[in-house]
């Protein structure tokens, strides 16, 4: 068993167009019905307003499969440590004997996430979008918002967040790293109503975005919700969407913002794309400039299997880690 440290990691995996075309393989993999995926398991813990994760999935016919362990605690920010940790653990598919244990302190869950995010965005979102907009200013935000600019490399950004000191902040790194013009707004609507290309990053409990403030030709990625009591898209601008997709349509009605609107009474469920079907070819994405098209993104299992094989077979090339014999503890 080898045991690899956050900082190899980072050395060999980085958010690129190989990763989000990995990810988006994990999704065609879901929609060719090749994916065992249990279902999440969770632990809150309110008193810290935190959670811990654990997903996993094995993708038929491959060595290996990946169990995942994240954690979001969110108000890490004001003790100096960022919000997401994490590690993953590959187990062999033919023994169940451990491979690998990645350290990566939550880091390959942020490059995945992005990457779905990219990859929503590459088949949904129309082909020339000038303005972006972020609502969040955490590390998840960053990462969607290069991401985004790989797949669709939008003009400007526009971003808001509750506090404004990290929006600000958040505006001067990205500004450095994109080399775009990045502004501050004054409130969420004001971004809703001027970009093209909305992600919305928080672990909100009540709506951020409202239906009335969306626009033709717009996309929405929303991946923030990923437990049953958050929200950040009112029902109605899943209602006001001309295609609705989601990353896997039995998560999301338990997790996400698609449940909510379905027990409103505002979408019927079997209207509802899986993002691995328009990967596919199997049902169509954006199919013309004015639609309103909307992802909601809850993070699957596949992906971390995907980006773990991923990891491991380069962290292998360069000859890192440590390798312990497990037999003999």
């Amino acid at each position: 068993m080898y045991i690899f440290t956050e900082r190899e990691i980072r050395a060999c995996v980085r958010l690129d167009l190989d990763v989000v075309g990995v990810v988006e393989q994990a999704f065609a993999h879901l929609a060719e019905a090749k994916v065992t995926t249990p279902p999440i398991m969770r632990v809150d813990i309110p008193e810290s307003h935190g959670e811990v994760d654990v997903k996993s999935a094995y993708i038929k016919g491959q060595e290996t499969f990946a169990i995942k362990i994240s954690s979001g605690f969110f108000q890490n920010h004001a003790l100096g440590l960022p919000t997401g940790s994490g590690m993953m653990t590959l187990i062999s598919a033919k023994t169940g004997v451990p491979v690998a244990v990645l350290l990566d302190n939550g880091y390959l869950t942020d490059v995945r996430t992005a990457a779905a995010g990219a990859v929503a965005a590459k088949h949904l979102a129309n082909p020339d979008v000038r303005v972006a907009g972020v609502i969040g200013t955490g590390l998840q935000a960053r990462y969607q918002a290069q991401a985004l600019h790989l797949v669709r490399p939008y003009e400007a950004l526009l971003v808001y967040g509750r506090t404004s000191s990290r929006a600000e902040d958040f505006a001067r790194e990205m500004q450095d790293s994109l080399g775009v013009p990045v502004t501050v707004a004054h409130s969420a609507k004001a971004v809703v109503s001027e970009c093209d290309v909305l992600v919305t990053t928080t672990p909100s409990r009540a709506p951020v975005v409202e239906g009335a403030w969306i626009h033709e030709g717009q996309h929405i990625t929303a991946m923030g919700s990923d437990a049953e009591h958050k929200q950040e898209l009112a029902p109605d601008v899943l209602y006001k969407a001309d295609l609705l997709a989601c990353d896997l349509l039995s998560q999301c009605l338990r997790l996400g913002e698609i449940h909510h609107a379905v027990e409103r009474g505002e979408i019927d469920e079997h209207g509802v794309v899986e993002l691995g079907d328009v990967v596919t070819g199997k049902r169509s994405g954006r199919v013309a400039e004015a639609q309103i098209t909307v992802c909601d993104l809850t993070g699957t299992g596949v992906q971390d299997t995907a980006i773990a094989q991923l990891a491991f077979s380069r962290l292998r090339e360069r000859g890192f880690g440590i390798q312990l014999d497990s037999a003999k503890g």
